[in-house]
């Protein structure tokens, strides 16, 4: 069995490059279902779930093929099958992004329901909706969903939450719909913006990405493009957060700054020198780190995803930090394990308080989701002894090369084969 092995580093110095979005690429895979033509991906981090995606695409009869690294090509000219696999459907949530293209490309999908982080209620209901609206029927079954049109036909959906998911599955479908189709309270994240930059690369007609309403109007075709995916926001909000928690000097390139203005603010108010570059951001780490509170709010409020990292670092902010998390019920499980490292930290539903600028101790705890791995990371670079982090495989699903990267800061961090 892998565990990631961390031991207190002291001050985390130098550079160090973010990967191409997890989240912008899943999405844009499952996207290129809908050309016709040779499509070129550059930027594509190396991920398990990024891989399970170009297993969903072959199953279905696309051809995907690794150029090098970082670089896919994928065809989906032949596709010829509309069900997935469960086997590949249980392993990752973002496979259920498939069904918004199949229903573009063949009018025809079957899925099971997706698997991924248990980190919540993450009802596919929203993207059924959508799907409605543009007049699919939807059968449902014990674990199953069927959908099916003879004819997809443009129309109006209001989300009851902007989610992500729903909006990128509603906006692939609508594509090759006949006519306009209105998305309101759509999700503004910048993958969202993304995918819609990508889509019109292949000839598709979808303005006001970004915004809370989104406008396609259907085309008959998509060709190929080529595409370069975005970078990371959560990988650099992570590794911007190693240098503050470590009193560092990190400069971590490939940024878009703009997409972590959240992220900065509250780095700052806790008491880091940021500086913002083109494509880079710098921080350095306040000796005495003062205490924030955050609450977690979809794009562009502060990210979920960086709730469990930040939890980490109140830990070292003197006083008493409050997270709030409003877009998942269950997002605190990492507490349980930071408790077992000494953190003095308490959980009131989705209000967790945390005392900080307290030693944390290391202790042998596991990665419950994909975010809580980093942030047990995190608390390790700071903590008395070893801290040993089981489960990674769920880092896995979204870090690329991570302990390299902490490595290339100075961190004493690897991986390494333990009895079980």
């Amino acid at each position: 069995m892998e565990k990631i092995q961390v031991t207190s580093s002291g001050p985390l110095r130098g550079k160090v490059r973010v990967s191409g979005a997890k989240n912008a690429a899943l999405p844009i895979i499952a996207a290129s279902l809908l050309g016709t033509e040779d499509i070129y991906l550059e930027e594509v981090p190396d991920l398990k779930d990024v891989k399970i995606m170009c297993q969903v695409l072959e199953s279905l009869g696309a051809d995907v093929q690794p150029l090098g690294p970082g670089e896919l090509k994928i065809n989906a000219s032949k596709i010829n099958n509309y069900k997935t696999k469960y086997e590949l459907m249980s392993k990752m949530r973002a496979s259920f992004l498939v069904m918004g293209p199949l229903l573009g490309r063949l009018g025809r999908t079957e899925n099971s329901l997706p698997g991924g982080c248990n980190i919540g209620s993450r009802p596919i209901d929203l993207h059924l909706k959508g799907f409605r609206a543009l007049g699919v029927e939807v059968e449902e079954d014990i674990g199953n969903v069927l959908a099916y049109t003879d004819h997809l036909q443009g129309g109006r959906i209001y989300l009851d939450f902007p989610s992500v998911g729903a909006t990128e599955n509603i906006m692939m479908a609508a594509v090759l719909a006949e006519g306009e189709t209105i998305i309101d309270n759509a999700a503004m994240e910048p993958e969202i913006v993304d995918l819609a930059s990508f889509l019109g690369k292949l000839g598709a007609r979808v303005t006001g990405a970004g915004t809370s309403t989104i406008r396609i109007r259907g085309v008959k075709e998509l060709g190929g493009t080529k595409h370069s995916i975005i970078p990371d926001r959560i990988e650099a909000g992570t590794l911007m957060v190693a240098g503050a928690i470590t009193g560092g000097d990190v400069l971590v390139e490939n940024i878009i700054p703009s997409h972590m203005k959240p992220i900065i603010a509250k780095l700052q108010e806790a008491g880091c020198l940021v500086e913002e570059f083109d494509d880079a951001v710098r921080v350095k780490g306040g000796q005495d780190l003062k205490a924030i509170n955050i609450k977690t709010l979809p794009y562009p409020g502060f990210p979920t995803d960086m709730q469990a990292q930040f939890i980490a670092l109140m830990t070292q902010c003197k006083g008493t930090s409050t997270a709030i998390e409003t877009v998942f019920e269950n997002r605190f499980m990492h507490v349980d394990e930071l408790k077992k490292m000494k953190a003095d930290i308490s959980v009131d539903e989705r209000v967790a308080m945390i005392s900080g600028g307290k030693k944390l101790k290391g202790a042998k705890v596991n990665a419950t989701d994909l975010r809580a791995g980093a942030a047990l990371i995190l608390a390790g670079l700071v903590a008395d002894g070893v801290t040993e982090v089981g489960e990674i495989y769920h880092i896995d699903r979204g870090y690329e090369n991570i302990e390299e990267k902490f490595r290339s800061l100075g961190a004493n961090i690897q991986r390494v084969q333990v009895d079980q």
